[in-house]
């Protein structure tokens, strides 16, 4: 539970303001306490915009309102200040008596170093924009009354409500949503990621609230779970990876002394100190926190799809009636509802756990599926405690896992799903400790397990008609193989056992000799791939930095690499 905030001394300048803020900041450094410390740094903006607002004389003629992050209360340490100054309607009363007081206002803001946003607004300019702007109508969605005429703001706060469409609010927040992602990459595992924007970042979870709120299904976490969308343990996991996530980025903006949300490389390993986190014998601080980092943007992103699409069953009630079985033989226990894939039973994979990459194989072959459902997600989320040695040595699962492998479409979006709901860590332990493993050096931009997938990806689409005019020669050649497959394999295991120490081409041979073994591969297959693996590098280098086109070098290529490449399983 939260204490109460203690009673801050008056603010009524620059001095006393910066005072405080500072005694709040090294509060914050000793003990870590985030949630008291953006309510400290809300409070205390609070009382000196009420007292620079009373100072112009504009109580009684207009109102105050804080909105975005600062209408939540939750004020970080160099957030911009956004405020509304909400207006009657008198336009003639507005440029006569309101214009200077306001100017004054916002000039004695800045003074006294009050970085704000602000918005001058009557109440029908504030719908009328919402209406036209989401960021806008996201903003005041979140507006929180400070001073001034409170007749006003409850005008606008019933003006507001009426005007607001859950449904349409949802559907643009998921576009922008979505739009998000895409500027960076789809993927949290960026080596530098922006812990507000990128996905699973704060942004993710307050786009939960947005919607919720929107819905009127709550203001808070605990709100959706009482509402019956979210388990406790659920509820448990999003407030403890939300807590992680603002202390970070708190500690990130007294680091960088201004508003930085990017863990940039220069700054992981002092956030790390700040947050008391040390390195061991195996992994450097930096390593560590970011490792973190990393597992709490994933539980995100993964609770992030669940309610957002339990959200979206109750708004758009109707639509989520209309199911189609999954053609297929097997496949009895899957359904597909608007787009995504879905379970015929909750407990599923209780009952059933060779179910588990089932799912995986029936998403891949259904092209018209684009996800999982909220369902799936929320079982494959309580039942990794299932996915132990057991099942991973299933003879079931381990011919499921070799099919997934060899499917004609969708095998990299598949697995990208896999690593994303932890299935591929869980049936692949080798794989689970690289997930969030950081690269020192310039030519990868993100942690191991995100490169073996984009690796696994181009592989994949030399391997796809519709993309053979990217890499022509590619494709040409790969149509002969006999076992493409065998290269995705490789891709998949040709990094796995970086971060162990020594040379990961020589230690990932052992792993790739025990999938193979595990999985019935011939000797003849089997020796391709540990080549693959142990090879790769020095295959990098020929390929990047010496002349393909020279016979020499052809000619001075070692012998068992000409000798690997007329192996039966590549038929030229």
């Amino acid at each position: 539970m939260t204490k109460a905030v203690q009673p801050l001394a008056p603010i009524h300048d620059a001095k006393s303001l910066r005072s405080a803020r500072e005694l709040a900041y090294a509060e914050f450094r000793e003990h870590q306490s985030v949630t008291k410390l953006t309510k400290q740094l809300s409070k205390l903006s609070d009382q000196l915009l009420m007292n620079l607002w009373s100072s112009c004389d504009l109580n009684n003629e207009a109102t105050l309102v804080a909105v975005g992050g600062f209408g939540r209360g939750a004020l970080f340490p160099f957030s911009d200040i956004d405020i509304l100054i909400l207006l009657p309607d008198n336009q003639k009363l507005i440029a006569e008596v309101l214009s200077s007081k306001i100017e004054k206002f916002v000039a004695y803001c800045w003074d006294t170093g009050l970085e704000i946003g602000s918005s001058v607004r009557t109440v029908a300019e504030c719908v009328s924009e919402a209406e036209q702007d989401i960021t806008v109508r996201t903003s005041l969605l979140e507006a929180r009354l400070i001073c001034g005429k409170t007749t006003l703001f409850k005008e606008f706060s019933k003006a507001f409500e009426s005007s607001l469409d859950p449904k349409a609010f949802f559907q643009a927040k998921l576009a922008e949503q979505i739009q998000r992602h895409y500027k960076y990459q789809d993927t949290p595992y960026s080596l530098e990621p922006n812990c507000k924007e990128s996905p699973g970042g704060l942004r993710d979870l307050q786009v939960i609230s947005w919607v919720s709120k929107a819905a009127l299904l709550g203001n808070t976490f605990k709100d959706l779970h009482q509402a019956g969308l979210l388990t406790q343990r659920e509820l448990t996991e999003l407030n403890r990876n939300q807590k992680f996530l603002e202390t970070l980025r708190a500690n990130l903006h007294l680091l960088a002394g201004r508003r930085q949300d990017v863990l940039a490389f220069d700054l992981q390993a002092p956030l790390a100190k700040a947050m008391g986190i040390t390195e061991d014998s195996s992994r450097l601080a930096s390593e560590a926190i970011m490792r973190r980092y990393y597992w709490a943007a994933k539980a995100v992103t993964q609770l992030n799809d669940v309610l957002l699409q339990n959200i979206e069953a109750l708004l758009f009630s109707q639509e989520s009636k209309t199911i189609r079985p999954i053609p297929g033989e097997g496949n009895e226990y899957f359904i597909e509802r608007q787009g995504v894939l879905d379970i015929t039973d909750p407990q599923l994979y209780q009952k059933h756990p060779e179910q588990i990459l089932r799912t995986f194989l029936a998403f891949a072959q259904t092209a018209n599926v684009k996800s999982l459902s909220a369902t799936i997600f929320r079982a494959l989320y309580n039942a990794r405690q299932t996915m132990g040695s057991k099942w991973r040595s299933d003879p079931v699962n381990r011919a499921l896992f070799m099919e997934i492998l060899k499917q004609p479409e969708g095998v990299s979006r598949t697995f990208h799903l896999m690593n994303r709901t932890s299935v591929l860590g869980r049936y692949l332990p080798a794989f689970r400790r690289i997930v969030g493993q950081m690269q020192h050096d310039l030519f990868h931009v993100y942690t191991v397990d995100q490169h073996i997938l984009m690796v696994l990806r181009n592989v994949r689409r030399f391997m796809v008609v519709e993309h053979t005019h990217e890499f022509p020669f590619c494709s040409r050649l790969i149509a002969h193989f006999e076992k493409p497959w065998l290269l995705v394999i490789a891709a998949l295991f040709h990094d796995i056992a970086k971060g162990r120490g020594g040379d990961h081409s020589v230690l990932g041979k052992a792993d790739t000799r025990k999938f193979a073994r595990d999985h019935g591969l011939d000797k003849t297959d089997t020796e391709l791939l540990v080549w693959l693996v142990s090879e790769h590098l020095n295959m990098s280098q020929v390929a990047q930095k010496q002349d393909l086109t020279d016979p020499d070098v052809i000619k001075g290529l070692p012998k068992k690499w000409v000798m690997s490449a007329t192996l039966r399983p590549f038929t030229y």
